[in-house]
């Protein structure tokens, strides 16, 4: 019997005929005593999940970012489709555009990426993104801009075209790493949270800032109401509040380290919650 990477765990089942196999490249396989063959149950990230995004009116797939991968899952068979390898380096943020064509991806080794969602393949790169790693990424509705945050605090905005990706402005407000960048529907407005405890709205016609909130708090998310009167931002507990009266309602159990994304899928089915323990899981 042959698995990927070094056997970290061995556990029979609660049966004599089966037992279970861990390893170092956050694999499970399952195998059975009379036929010694291993079957993959389970596969996940070996290091910490940074985010997650479904695409645009698509439940059934969602792709996540970690340390050397970005991978694309399927979701109502929990099974990984596709897994885009780039030795050595960590993807902080990823975006599929609007029309489903592209997966852009933040990098700290400073590179903005963009790759094929179906094969993966890669398509553009975006040298020297900023000088202490891009660490946030959005895409406008038209698919023509995309909107990158670094860790030198800096919010840049860049022109790709067919052929080309160049750098139309650099926004400067924040003093720390920028962790989350949202677009409004009409690509008129953004919002960018930061580290330094400061979320910006941006006007995105104008490339100035319309307003800044403070927080004694480092800000790891941030989003739109559906309505777009409200932004929401969020921190690294583990909790499910209600809207209106501010209360909780459930604490997730399964995660073994901060959770650092959570999204909801369009047909609001799913939510899939990924963490700093590498571990993916989908929730009903």
């Amino acid at each position: 019997m042959r698995v990927e990477g070094a056997v970290t765990s061995l556990t029979c089942r609660g049966r004599d005929d089966q037992f279970f196999i861990g390893t170092n490249k956050g694999q499970m396989h399952r195998s059975a005593y009379a036929t010694f063959k291993e079957e993959l149950v389970a596969v996940c990230h070996t290091e910490a999940v940074n985010d997650i995004v479904f695409p645009e009116g698509r439940s059934d797939l969602f792709v996540t970012c970690s340390t050397n991968d970005i991978r694309v899952w399927y979701t109502p068979e929990r099974l990984e489709r596709l897994r885009i390898t780039v030795p050595n380096v960590t993807c902080h943020a990823v975006e599929v555009t609007r029309d489903g064509m592209v997966i852009v991806s933040a990098w700290n080794d400073r590179k903005i990426r963009a790759f094929v969602p179906a094969t993966g393949e890669p398509m553009y790169e975006i040298n020297n993104g900023h000088n202490l790693g891009v660490t946030a990424i959005a895409a406008t509705s038209d698919c023509k801009q995309i909107i990158s945050g670094g860790g030198d605090g800096q919010v840049r905005i860049w022109n790709i075209g067919e052929k080309t990706q160049k750098l139309r402005e650099v926004l400067n407000e924040h003093r720390g790493a920028v962790s989350c960048i949202k677009i409004n529907k009409n690509d008129k407005e953004g919002v960018t949270a930061s580290l330094d405890g400061t979320c910006v709205i941006w006007d995105l016609v104008r490339y100035v800032r319309k307003q800044m909130i403070l927080d004694n708090t480092l800000f790891k998310c941030v989003c739109y109401h559906p309505g777009e009167y409200q932004i929401i931002t969020s921190g690294t507990d583990r909790k499910l509040w209600d809207y209106k009266e501010g209360t909780v309602t459930h604490v997730g159990v399964g995660h073994s380290g901060n959770i650092t994304r959570l999204k909801i899928c369009p047909a609001n089915k799913y939510i899939v919650s990924v963490s700093a323990d590498g571990a993916v899981l989908i929730w009903k």
